[in-house]
């Protein structure tokens, strides 16, 4: 069993900057592949980044050049560095966690934080 603990959102300015948390609480942290997914009001909840066990990084399209995907294995923390955000990015912010081999950007991952709200105001 894995536990996510997700933290950082809040309300900002279109254009400011945003650092979410994953806190992850369990064992063999480093083997697993993480993840951000995020899911806007009324929308399916959709792939933003992901950090896999080879150590590479991917983004989405509509992120990509503005946020970064970050882990501290030591502590057991995996980040996601948001700039120059949009109001389209508002939505909850979720983390996920998989030990096995999968498409990275489909939301089949074995474990999920609750989720922490972003709110981009224009």
């Amino acid at each position: 069993q894995v536990q996510l603990v997700e933290s950082g959102g809040g309300l900002v300015q279109a254009g400011d900057s945003l650092r979410l948390s994953c806190a992850a609480s369990g064992r063999a942290f480093s083997t697993y592949t993480m993840a951000w997914f995020r899911q806007a009001s009324g929308r399916a909840r959709e792939f933003v980044a992901a950090f896999a066990r080879s150590d590479n990084t991917y983004y989405a399209d509509s992120v990509k050049g503005r946020f970064a995907i970050s882990r501290d294995n030591a502590k057991n923390m995996v980040y996601l560095i948001m700039n120059s955000l949009k109001p389209e990015d508002t939505a909850v912010y979720y983390c996920a966690a998989s030990q096995r081999v999968l498409v990275l950007s489909t939301p089949n991952y074995d474990y999920w934080g609750q989720g922490t709200q972003v709110t981009v105001s224009s």
